[in-house]
């Protein structure tokens, strides 16, 4: 039996080696799998009609439309949307010259592709109605009323804000593979995040029937949804592709590669950080709610700062220097961590949530390099840890002031208290339980998908290719095309990036400088 399932193993690496029947593989495949989409479509789709659904979701298709709201969540979807050119910046910023113009394909495609899924199916998975589980109505927003719930906004440009922000949790599964992940695998598990594990898992919390929705369960702006899902992913592919070539742990004497642009980085995070203003505000879609717009905006802003407060101070205490991608890092975790309960918590609590987002944030870079897990661009910490202890936050720090936003303000009938603020451990318990669920269902499904891209030789590229650099071997071309490391300005045993010009020098030069960056 075992040697039967061996020969097959070969038999079966040997066939997928051999380019004719790997294409013809794929084009089967692919014809497979589209047709088993449309045949789950029409099934969901002959379920309820969209009048039921609409009922069930307490939908008015007369419902006005609030032009003041529609341009506040349009503005938002903007600047969330804005967000992708921070990812990219500080994505190509914190990674090694070799693989930039890789991150920045991997990014521009992964867009594409989440605005076609998300239209066709994910924004019916994720925010209509059907079962607990999964929206079953909607898909290419076929028999959808003109505006959105009772919010007031147009369908469409509810669907361009949360499109944006599927965009963004796409995009985080990407951090922590950078630098050995073949672009046939990017596109591949693209596909699954964006069109069923981050809206079916989202209808959870945010969809008209969600069970964690229903429980009580709460997250304002995706600190589970977004940051947690997609910060899950990129755990599953980091561990999957194991670490790059040549990568060396603290704990085996070596320690994480420098960043090849920390200016790019930097302001990269910096764009992430105006974007957010978007996504946390924006989540509110009424421009009608003044105190929740203002109250969030703060709330974003004190958490970032004290985050990157605590990231500056605690990096130097362990080294004695000043470091700036610590610190980048260390704010977008309080930006992170405070997504989940900006709306419901005081300036205080903000503060303290942002202290916590950098603190995990630091601790989980340990964690990563203890268990030699490679993740060059701190995603896992970042967004899946800040994200877990952000969803925990609102159970404690949660004002006992606060209600929901409405289309016409804010409705403070039911508001939301934390432990820490008189409200015992009912909300944190509720917190606890969504964050387990969602945390737990990403991590099954997304090891579950990069291991059968990796059974299949999709995952990685060849190591041969990864010595050459993702650019050159998946792309044919660098970022940096005309300038090399001008050894002969070096003085002897010191470390100094500065590039010149590549005609000055040999090509051996330029090639040895790519073939070690």
């Amino acid at each position: 039996m075992v040697a039967t399932l061996g020969s097959f193993g070969t038999h079966l690496r040997l066939s997928w080696r051999n380019p004719i029947l790997r294409h013809n593989a794929l084009v089967l495949l692919g014809g497979k799998l589209l047709g088993l989409a449309l045949v789950v479509m029409l099934i969901l789709w002959s379920l309820p009609n969209s009048a039921h659904a609409q009922a069930a979701a307490g939908m008015d298709p007369a419902l006005p439309i609030n032009a003041i709201n529609t341009v506040w969540t349009l503005l938002a979807a903007f600047l969330v949307f804005g967000m992708q050119v921070g990812f990219q910046m500080l994505e190509t910023g914190f990674a090694r010259t070799r693989e930039t113009v890789n991150i920045l394909v991997e990014g521009i495609v992964d867009t594409c592709i989440c605005g076609v899924l998300f239209w066709a199916f994910g924004f019916a998975f994720m925010f209509e109605p059907g079962t607990p589980l999964i929206g079953t109505t909607g898909f290419f927003l076929q028999g959808l009323a003109d505006t959105y719930g009772t919010t007031g906004v147009p369908l469409l440009a509810f669907w361009v804000f949360q499109f944006a922000f599927a965009d963004t949790a796409s995009t985080i599964t990407s951090g922590a593979m950078v630098g050995r992940c073949g672009f046939v695998g990017d596109i591949l598990y693209s596909i699954v995040v964006t069109g069923f594990i981050y809206p079916i898992f989202g209808h959870w919390v945010w969809g008209p029937d969600g069970w964690l929705a229903v429980m009580g369960f709460r997250d304002f702006a995706g600190s589970t949804v977004v940051h947690t899902i997609g910060g899950a992913v990129s755990l599953a592919g980091a561990v999957a592709l194991g670490p790059r070539l040549g990568r060396v742990f603290k704990r085996d004497g070596g320690g994480p590669w420098p960043a090849h642009d920390l200016i790019i980085g930097a302001v990269g995070g910096l764009i992430l950080w105006f974007g957010w203003y978007g996504f946390n505000p924006g989540s509110t879609l009424s421009a009608l709610d003044v105190q929740g717009i203002a109250r969030v905006s703060f709330n974003t802003t004190m958490a970032a700062c004290s985050a990157g407060l605590t990231a500056l101070f605690y990096g130097y205490a362990r080294t004695k220097k000043w470091e700036l991608g610590l610190t980048v890092n260390g704010f977008l975790g309080g930006l992170v961590a405070v997504t989940a309960p900006c709306y419901w918590v005081d300036p205080v609590g903000a503060f303290f949530i942002g202290i916590g987002g950098a603190l995990v944030v630091i601790w989980g870079l340990d964690w990563l390099e203890h268990w030699r897990i490679d993740d060059p661009i701190g995603a896992v910490p970042v967004h899946m840890l800040a994200g877990i202890w952000g969803t925990l936050s609102l159970g404690f720090f949660a004002a006992g002031r606060y209600g929901a936003p409405t289309p016409t303000g804010a409705d403070t009938a039911t508001v939301l208290t934390g432990l820490l603020y008189g409200g015992g451990f009912t909300q944190l318990g509720t917190q606890l339980v969504g964050s387990l669920a969602v945390t737990a269902a990403t991590l099954a499904s997304s090891f579950g998908l990069m291991y059968a891209l990796k059974a299949v030789g999709l995952l990685r590229v060849s190591a041969e290719g990864e010595r050459e650099g993702l650019d050159l071997h998946e792309h044919g071309a660098s970022a940096y095309p005309e300038y090399t490391l001008d050894d002969h300005a070096t003085p002897s045993g010191v470390s100094d990036r500065r590039p010149a010009l590549a005609p000055n020098y040999p090509p051996s030069t330029a090639a040895a400088f790519f073939k070690n960056r």
